[in-house]
């Protein structure tokens, strides 16, 4: 999770940023009015050049991170070395066809 968290806070931080700052800013009933923020940070998530790219060229590593933690829910840490080989293998992309992606701010 926090992979995945580190990487749309890198390239979807104007949305991430949005979405909770509604959730702080309506505590009691987030859910409602935020639904739009999320939905937003979702899309962008999902068709952001370089998370597809990651997502690709990185799906070995994160399915067996995403394994480790179906088979180990009640200790998550157990799964900290998955997570380690999947930010590496995300740090090591070639994004470098993506660079117009990457410097126009979400």
């Amino acid at each position: 999770m926090e992979a995945a968290m580190s990487i749309t806070t890198r390239f979807c931080r104007k949305e991430m940023e949005e979405y909770g700052t509604c959730v702080a800013s309506h505590p009691s009933s987030w859910q409602q009015h935020c639904e739009h923020l999320k939905l937003q940070v979702a899309q962008c998530t999902s068709s952001h050049p370089v998370i597809r790219k990651i997502r690709t060229d990185c799906a070995g590593e994160f399915t067996e991170f995403e394994r480790c933690l179906r088979e180990n829910q009640a200790s998550a840490q157990t799964c900290s070395p998955y997570v380690v080989r999947f930010l590496s293998c995300a740090e090591t992309v070639d994004i470098k066809g993506l660079a117009n992606a990457v410097s126009q701010p979400t």
